[in-house]
C-alpha cells in the first residue's frame, strides 16, 4: 500500500504521488487499447470472416489503432524527453 503523502515536494510528496499514479496509468490504458484492438480484429476477421462489411470495418479498425497507438507511443516519448531535459 502506497504511503499517504504529508507535502507537495519531496520522495513523499503529493506530485510524486501523483506521478507514480500517472506512470501506472499510462501503460494501463495502452493495454487496455491494445486489448479492446485485438478484440475487434478477432471479431471482424475471425468471427465474422464471411461479412465483407465486418472485414472491411476490421482494415479501417487496424488502421486507425495504429496510427492512435503510434500517437501515443509518441507524445508519450516527446514528455519524457521534455521531463527529462528539464528536471534531469
Amino acid at each position: 500500500m502506497p504511503k499517504t503523502p504529508k507535502t507537495f515536494g519531496g520522495e513523499d510528496g503529493l506530485v510524486d504521488f501523483i506521478l507514480g499514479f500517472i506512470n501506472i496509468l499510462i501503460p494501463l490504458i495502452f493495454g487496455v487499447i491494445f486489448l479492446y484492438l485485438v478484440v475487434k480484429i478477432i471479431d471482424a476477421w475471425i468471427i465474422h470472416a464471411d461479412d465483407d462489411s465486418k472485414r472491411e470495418e476490421g482494415r479501417r479498425m487496424m488502421i486507425t489503432a495504429v496510427v492512435v497507438m503510434v500517437v501515443m507511443v509518441s507524445a508519450w516519448g516527446i514528455v519524457a524527453m521534455i521531463r527529462n531535459s528539464i528536471f534531469g
